[in-house]
């Protein structure tokens, strides 16, 4: 069976967008109706930073297909102040996306360490002990000390994703720990043949029966939703 494949960036409240992708004349409430009219999939960065609504997450909802699905980006505070240790706001923000898992519109979590937390396989065995077991979870590690067959032992059990990450500074080991793939591409350019050749990695994952998530990166320019948009087209 062909995997899935779910294309987007990372946000989609970017007025400098129009008029290449968003309307010139489109309100900012209508971004995201309209971004879903186009994409399938989008990561969220509010969710690294505060702790979403329930009429919030409603409107997302309502704004967006039943096929639409939603990446929050694990908060702050577990990630960078809490270093993956499990606590009560650990429960809390699980909680808080809750709606999106009843609706059957969470995708991937995205779990961002920061660069100067390095390896600690008993906080990250704690960390996927806790975690619901029927939420995917995509690790993006930023120290290339998580980079270790330990480390991938571990996600492999839980079947959480290595986030295959890619920017400027680091590049994450194209190694496969779960039933799905998640790229986030970060660099400030892709040619047309980077684009050809992630494409054909992405077809290449879905016919071994993986799902497929592709965020670009969010730009001042509409680059990264239009080549996110030509993938998707190109694949359905």
């Amino acid at each position: 069976m062909t995997g899935k494949l779910y294309c987007g960036t990372s946000g989609f409240s970017y007025p400098t967008w129009k008029p290449a992708f968003y309307p010139a004349k489109l309100p900012a409430a209508k971004f995201l109706s309209h971004y879903a009219t186009r994409l399938n999939a989008v990561e969220i960065n509010y969710t690294f930073r505060a702790l979403p609504s329930a009429s919030t997450l409603s409107k997302w909802i309502e704004a967006t297909p039943p096929n639409f699905l939603f990446a929050p980006k694990c908060h702050q505070r577990i990630t960078h102040i809490d270093r993956l240790a499990t606590t009560t706001f650990t429960e809390a923000f699980f909680q808080s996306i809750d709606p999106l898992r009843v609706q059957q519109r969470l995708g991937p979590i995205l779990i961002q360490t920061p660069p100067n937390l390095a390896l600690d396989l008993p906080k990250l065995q704690a960390f996927l002990n806790a975690a619901p077991t029927d939420i995917p979870l995509a690790f993006e590690f930023r120290n290339k000390t998580w980079f270790t067959e330990d480390v991938y032992e571990a996600l492999r059990a839980r079947n959480a994703c290595l986030c295959l990450a890619e920017s400027e500074k680091l590049e994450t080991p194209p190694v496969l720990t779960a039933n799905f793939v998640y790229f986030r591409l970060r660099k400030p350019d892709y040619t047309p043949e980077d684009r050809a050749e992630i494409a054909a990695k992405a077809n290449s994952l879905r016919d071994t029966g993986k799902d497929v998530y592709l965020f670009f990166k969010h730009e001042d320019t509409p680059d990264g939703a239009l080549h996110a948009e030509a993938i998707l087209n190109a694949a359905t």
